[in-house]
């Protein structure tokens, strides 16, 4: 089977991983897929661009010809472009003719465009189209130490960039500025930020709270939630704060949700079925009487996606294996209050997991 330059054997198992499943050819068409398999971080957007990988090892990309040398210099050999202007369903009728794939089982992305495809359906009507997500996922939530080293960095400087936020949450701050403080100094420590959410006060109590103006008051418990890429790998972190002082309710809370999350992560190793970790923390904090008020997963593979398998909830009996990457982030929302959240990212080693954030403060911290 033939194997593309830089990409470690990728394509190889993706193929056998296909005849093992009675697929016939894989259709790559978002950025994040054809990155992990070809290094070419990049997606068509409203022109037509498809990596097909056979059964056989075989693979053909029918991309725009803006695309093409990049392409090439990525290592795909079997390129066929297209110019606007021109109907890029000859390249795949071609590709349909050439492998055999008039009637064959076709996996898609699931995040391939719905106008994608319609088109491959109407140029290949007898062939059976359905998710690949499952196949390629396989492969994907199992890092090797390349990509682990990447989400290393990555959460180094999602940790470093804590400081500066420590430093500016002061009354009168509002959340969007110190969101973009976040932004700031993740950007000047070499990340290419992805997202900070900032909420404080009674807006932590939303767990995807959208940042806004209001302005930080004494007082405030402000969850602070931020991540960055390093070569498309990415961090996902989020501390709880207060501003000024805390009350003891809030330091309560607190340390219920970092007990919680220890309990999780001393779950964790391999074999140990992925909801185990969630019922780990779930427990800890039901146990308090706040189990109502924790609404959400226990944690969510991570990698070139922020949000991948494997999933750390109720009903996910797959085991855990080493070189799987996922947040921990139990928490706790009182309405009209103020919320809590504790995440890290770990990876599942041989004898338990590694940590690639720094420990979070067993104790609320106070930024004054």
């Amino acid at each position: 089977m033939a194997t593309i330059p830089g990409v470690s054997g990728r394509v190889d198992r993706l193929s056998r991983e296909l005849a093992e499943d009675g697929v016939d050819a894989f259709f790559v068409s978002s950025a994040v897929s054809l990155g992990y398999l070809t290094g070419m971080h990049e997606a068509g957007g409203e022109r037509l661009l498809i990596f097909a990988v056979g059964r056989d090892g075989r693979t053909r990309m029918i991309a725009p010809a803006l695309s093409a040398t990049q392409a090439g210099r990525m290592g795909i050999a079997d390129v066929r472009p297209w110019r606007d202007g021109e109907n890029p369903m000859v390249h795949v009728d071609d590709l349909g003719r050439d492998w055999n794939l008039r009637s064959a089982v076709i996996a898609v992305d699931d995040d391939m465009p719905a106008s994608y495809l319609l088109a491959l359906q109407e140029a290949l009507p007898a062939a059976l189209f359905r998710t690949g997500q499952p196949v390629l996922s396989r492969l994907m939530r199992i890092k090797d130490q390349s990509e682990l080293d990447l989400m290393r960095r990555a959460g180094r400087i999602a940790d470093e960039a804590l400081p500066a936020a420590l430093a500016a949450c002061t009354q009168g701050v509002t959340e969007r500025e110190l969101a973009s403080i976040l932004t700031a100094e993740m950007l000047r420590l070499g990340g290419t930020p992805t997202f900070a959410i900032v909420a404080a006060g009674a807006n932590g109590a939303e767990p995807h709270h959208h940042s806004d103006d209001t302005p930080i008051r004494e007082g405030d418990v402000v969850v602070l939630d931020f991540g960055c890429q390093v070569e498309g790998y990415n961090s996902d972190i989020t501390r709880t704060i207060a501003c000024g002082h805390a009350t003891e309710e809030a330091r309560e809370v607190y340390r219920l949700v970092f007990t919680a999350h220890q309990a999780a992560r001393a779950a964790i190793r391999p074999g140990v079925p992925a909801e185990a970790i969630d019922r780990a923390a779930r427990e800890v904090i039901a146990r308090a009487g706040h189990g109502e008020r924790f609404m959400h997963r226990t944690g969510h593979g991570i990698g070139l996606r922020i949000h991948e398998e494997p999933y750390i909830i109720e009903g996910n009996a797959s085991p855990l294996e080493v070189g799987n990457c996922f947040s921990v982030e139990p928490g706790v929302y009182l309405p009209g209050q103020f919320g809590v959240r504790i995440e890290n990212i770990v990876a599942v080693t041989s004898d338990g997991h590694e940590s690639l954030n720094a420990e979070p403060s067993p104790e609320l911290i106070v930024a004054s």
